[in-house]
């Protein structure tokens, strides 16, 4: 049946909201097809506003992998503020797509792109207003399903009340198996309903179905177990790997959005992985190994994509962008492509051990210059052997130096407070780094203009990561040593009015440790918060850690565990952890091992980056079947991780 639009309805509510565009959709590359002659149908979301959300990367490359397929539409959600929600609960109207404004309720698969856990209760918003049962329990044949992926889906249990299933990893094959599991399945007339639909794509163990497995806890309020409840349920579910991303060029034709958003530039991923082994960072853990994009590529993707969208920025992203092997060639190649014209380039992600001047030159050749940012993420060398991030102070001197006499005058530093066995030195080496970062600025170029802004996000303990087992850092020691280096870099007038300090408060990590590291208790938290008003939880003004407290304490108040057994407690080796039954192919012994290493203050164990040095056996490579790709071209006998779920061509 035919599915109608509910912008004649919408479009009277836009005048009264604030920036009403972002609801309009029509930008440039959208698209809109013939329902009835598709017979897979998914809603894309993004839980964050339309302007965090439109340059979504992921959201992008699965839009138009979708749609270029014969008989399957894809169109695009986002998170409502509450303006608008307010006024669609009063008027009826559910929560629509942006490209059709058809309900989402209509479509049969709502796939969600979850970056961040702070957009957890934006999904329950998203629900609730798509007339989708909060509970996957409760839902009906008819119900779209609701399937997470990204980076926060790698520990999906605090979700697993609310959500059907689960993917790990790289979503451009799987999301094609998906697609055809669920094409054959409604040829045959849906047999067996739902419930035989979630099976079919729980067998192959490459989709992670939450209602099959049954939790065991044991009386201290740790996990005993986790088992399948289900015949031909496997007792783990792998990440899923795309080992040659060449053949995914994506995204092609970039959505232009009509509405400010974030990042207005056409993004090309040039590789995907990172194997520097920084112990804090989860992306650089699952998405390993390291697979690069050829420079020829690169070239075609850019060529096409800023001819395609108008973009004037091109960014070159990665998690450590300029340690592609082929970075200098790409750089060269695309400045002098663009010389003369309005496209400038950009590397969003560059560590202090990688940039080169010469580097820095070519992307801003079109005279385009803004601030560098690098991310020390530790204060004291000491810090730095612990978590692994491998850059001394005379590294990070040697490259602002570097910088200021090529006529920068501005540089951001990134930290991170809380972190593992840190003490409040740590912190307040901080100021002693950015005051010598403006002394060497000062010294190379003989100005006063030199400036250095110091930015400082609070850890948070992520799994399948060698931290995974500690003990998150309170909020009261997180803000306390905040303060102590806000007034440390006051006391020297020579460089307190050159060295800027942001931060946040340590609350919104809390809230964060909670759900990243929680078990399926935690879904009652969350759906707490959000019926005493939780929304936006990542934007600071909409944030109550207050609300969010209380919620615990109500949702929790028969347990034996509470908010703080769940983010500042230690865990221990044998503790099963609520993600240990599904696999982003790191070995677990391997994990505690470099949490041991990780001890040991001025004597850490530093671990350099597998693509250069023998295997450190992180196990990876052979439980996944894949291989560090790196170089002009990928191998030829690279192998492509075989799909648990049959994709038909």
């Amino acid at each position: 049946m035919p599915v109608e639009s509910v912008f004649p309805r919408l479009e009277a509510l836009l005048p009264s909201v604030q920036k009403p565009v972002q609801y309009a959709g029509g930008e440039l590359n959208s698209v809109v097809k013939d329902w009835d002659a598709c017979e897979v149908r998914w809603a894309l979301m993004y839980p964050d506003a339309y302007e965090v959300g439109v340059p979504n990367q992921g959201v992008q490359i699965l839009y138009e992998v979708l749609n270029e397929r014969e008989g399957v539409l894809a169109e695009r959600t986002y998170a409502v503020w509450a303006d608008l929600e307010e006024a669609m609960r009063a008027h009826g109207i559910p929560q629509f797509t942006v490209d059709a404004h058809r309900p989402v309720g209509a479509f049969d698969i709502l796939g969600v792109s979850l970056a961040s856990e702070m957009g957890y209760t934006n999904l329950l918003t998203a629900l609730d207003l798509a007339g989708i049962p909060l509970r996957s329990a409760d839902r009906g044949d008819d119900h779209p399903v609701v399937l997470i992926g990204g980076h926060a889906a790698f520990n999906p249990e605090p979700l697993a009340d609310f959500v059907d299933a689960a993917v790990l990893g790289d979503g451009e094959e799987v999301t094609l198996a998906i697609t055809e599991v669920v094409r054959e399945w409604k040829r045959e007339g849906c047999p067996g309903g739902r419930d035989e639909l979630l099976l079919r794509l729980a067998s192959g163990g490459g989709v992670y179905v939450p209602r099959f497995y049954d939790v065991e806890y044991l009386p201290d309020g740790r996990i005993g177990r986790y088992v399948p409840n289900r015949t031909g349920v496997p007792w783990s579910v792998q990440k899923h790997t795309v080992m040659d991303l060449d053949n995914w060029p994506y995204p092609k034709d970039p959505i232009v959005p009509i509405a400010e958003s974030v990042h207005e530039r056409y993004s090309v991923e040039i590789f995907r992985g990172c194997t520097r082994g920084c112990r804090f960072c989860q992306a650089g853990m699952i998405t390993r190994p390291v697979r690069e994009r050829g420079k020829e590529t690169i070239a075609n993707m850019v060529d096409k994509g800023v001819r395609s969208s108008g973009f004037q920025e091109v960014g070159l992203l990665s998690l450590s962008s300029a340690d592609h092997s082929e970075i200098s060639d790409i750089a060269k190649g695309l400045a002098d492509t663009y010389e003369g014209t309005n496209t400038g380039l950009s590397l969003p992600s560059t560590r202090v051990d990688a940039f080169n001047i010469d580097l820095a030159n070519e992307l801003n050749r079109n005279g385009r210059r803004s601030g560098l940012t690098f991310a020390p993420e530790g204060g004291s060398e000491r810090m730095r052997r612990v978590i692994n991030k491998m850059v001394t102070e005379a590294d990070l001197i040697r490259t602002v130096t570097a910088a200021y006499e090529a006529g920068w005058r501005q540089v951001k530093l990134y930290f991170m407070c809380g972190l593992p066995t840190e003490e409040d030195e740590d912190v307040l080496a901080i100021a002693d780094l950015a005051r010598e970062v403006i002394k060497a600025g000062r010294s190379a170029t003989g100005r006063n203009d030199i400036r250095c802004t110091v930015s400082i996000g609070g850890f948070v303990p992520k799994p399948q990561t060698p931290f995974q087992w500690a003990g998150q850092t309170s909020h009261d020691d997180v803000d306390a040593r905040l303060r102590k280096l806000k007034d440390e870099l006051r006391s020297d007038r020579r460089y307190g009015k050159a060295i800027g300090l942001r931060y946040h408060d340590g609350r919104p990590s809390t809230v964060e440790g909670l759900l990243s590291r929680g078990d399926r208790r935690v879904g009652r938290v969350i759906e707490q918060a959000w019926r005493d008003g939780a929304r936006f939880d990542g934007w600071s003004e909409h944030f109550s850690f207050e609300r969010w407290s209380e919620a615990a304490a109500k949702a929790l108040a028969d347990e034996v565990v509470d908010l703080e057994w769940f983010t500042v407690r230690e865990r221990d080796r044998d503790e099963v952890l609520p993600w240990d039954h599904l696999d982003a192919g790191l070995d677990r012994d391997w994990l505690w091992q470099d949490w041991q290493d990780s001890l040991h203050g001025n004597e850490a164990v530093e671990v350099d980056d597998c693509r250069w040095t023998p295997c450190y056996d992180c196990g990876v490579c052979p439980s996944m079947g894949t291989e560090i790709q790196i170089g002009p071209t990928p191998t030829p006998e690279s192998p492509s991780r075989k799909l648990p779920l049959t994709v038909i061509q």
